[in-house]
C-alpha cells in the first residue's frame, strides 16, 4: 500500500493547542466500523456504548519532563530530548544545538547540575550524571509537548498532559486517548460493571516519526518498551471466554495487546516491540478502540485503518473535519466498536 492512500487535508485550525477547560468536554466520534456509520456525541456518551463485562485496558506509562535546556562549557545553548532512561544515572537522548558536542563534553543546567556525553549512535546520545536523572529533570525539565502544539509548556501541562491514572515513569509523549478521563468517570465506568485493566508502554519519539518510504511496508517502525502482566492476560482470557469485548484506550494498548498475542494467544509479554499494525492486519486481541485523531499518513492512521478499514477511516476524519472536530493529543476523541 502506499502511504499517499491514507492522506487527507487538515486545516491547521483544527489542531488542538490547548486542553478542554475539564477533561470529559471533549467530543466524541463514534465509527460503526462494520457499517462506517458516524455519531456526533460528547465524550461521557461512551458509557451508553459499554456493556457490563467489557474490558477497558488502559496504558498507565507516566510522562516525564524529557525536555531540558542547557549549555555547553563554552556558553553554547544544549537541547536534550530524553528518548528513554536506561537508568537513575544514564538515558539515550537527542540532542540540538549549533554545533554536535563532542563525546566526553558536559551539558550544564546549573552550576552542579550537568549531563556527560558518553556515546554516540545514530541521531542518539548515551548521557550520564553523577547525581540523580530523576531529580534532575525534575528541577530543570519541561513537559515535551508534541512538535504540532506550537507554544512552550505551561503549568497546567504538567497536569493535563498526563492520565488521571498515570503510573508507571517513562513515556516522552501521552497516550492521548485516556486524557479524557476523569475520576468521576471512571467511577461511573465501575459502577456499571465494566472491567478496566492497565498495562504499559513507554511512548518514544518515534511516535512521531513520519513514513518515508513510499510503499508503507518497508518502512521501519521504531521500538518502544512494554509490559502485559499475567493479570491483563488472565482478565483478557475471561472477557473472551465470557463473550464480553476487549476495547483498547489508545493505540499503544493495541500494541501491547497485540504484541503480546503475537503467537496467537495472549501471554505475559515485558521488553521492545516494532509491531507495525496496518491494513491486512488481522487482530488477535482488540474487538474496540476510543483513540483520538492522528496525523495524516501517519502509523497511526494506519493501525485505526487496520480495524476499522482505510475508506471508512478516511470517511470518518473528513466528517470530523467538516464538523470542525480538535485533533491531535489535546484533541477530541473518536470511538470504533
Amino acid at each position: 500500500m502506499k502511504k499517499s492512500e491514507f492522506y487527507f487535508e487538515l486545516p491547521q485550525k483544527l489542531i488542538a493547542q490547548h486542553p478542554t477547560k475539564e477533561r470529559t468536554q471533549s467530543r466524541l466520534l463514534v465509527l460503526d466500523k462494520d457499517s462506517g456509520a458516524v455519531q456526533d456525541l460528547r465524550f461521557p456518551d461512551i458509557l451508553d456504548f459499554l456493556n457490563p463485562g467489557d474490558l477497558l485496558v488502559f496504558n498507565n506509562t507516566k510522562v516525564i519532563p524529557a525536555r531540558l535546556f542547557g549549555f555547553k562549557s563554552t556558553g553554547g545553548k544544549v537541547e536534550v530530548f530524553i528518548e528513554r532512561i536506561l537508568n537513575d544515572n544514564s538515558a539515550v537522548a537527542m540532542l540540538k544545538s549549533s554545533k554536535s558536542p563532542k563525546l566526553g563534553a558536559k551539558i550544564f543546567f546549573g552550576e552542579n547540575s550537568y549531563l556527560t556525553i558518553i556515546a554516540k549512535k545514530g541521531m542518539f546520545y548515551l548521557l550520564e550524571t553523577t547525581g540523580s536523572l530523576s531529580e534532575l529533570m525534575d528541577l530543570f525539565g519541561h513537559i515535551p509537548l508534541p512538535p504540532y502544539i506550537q507554544r512552550q509548556d505551561e503549568s497546567d501541562d504538567k497536569d493535563r498532559y498526563q492520565t488521571v491514572y498515570a503510573k508507571e515513569k517513562g513515556a516522552v509523549a501521552a497516550p492521548t486517548a485516556g486524557l479524557h478521563f476523569d475520576e468521576k468517570l471512571l467511577q461511573m465506568f465501575k459502577d456499571k460493571g465494566i472491567q478496566t485493566a492497565f498495562v504499559t508502554l513507554h511512548v518514544g519519539a518515534g511516535t512521531f516519526q513520519p513514513v518515508k518510504t513510499d510503499s508503507i511496508e518497508n518502512h521501519i517502525m521504531h521500538k518502544e518498551w512494554l509490559n502485559v502482566s499475567q493479570e491483563v492476560v488472565d482478565l483478557v482470557k475471561q472477557s473472551k471466554r465470557n463473550g464480553n469485548r476487549v476495547i483498547a484506550v489508545g493505540t499503544t494498548a493495541v500494541r501491547c495487546l497485540e504484541t503480546a498475542a503475537g503467537n496467537g494467544e495472549i501471554q505475559p509479554f515485558s521488553g521492545d516491540t516494532n509491531i507495525f499494525i496496518y491494513p491486512g492486519y488481522q487482530f488477535k486481541v482488540v474487538d474496540a478502540l476510543l483513540t483520538n485523531f492522528h496525523l495524516p499518513e501517519s502509523t497511526l492512521i494506519m493501525l485505526v485503518s487496520a480495524l476499522c478499514g482505510r475508506e471508512n477511516t478516511l470517511s470518518a476524519y473528513q466528517h470530523a473535519v467538516e464538523q470542525e472536530y480538535r485533533f491531535f493529543s489535546y484533541g477530541d476523541a473518536m470511538f470504533i466498536f
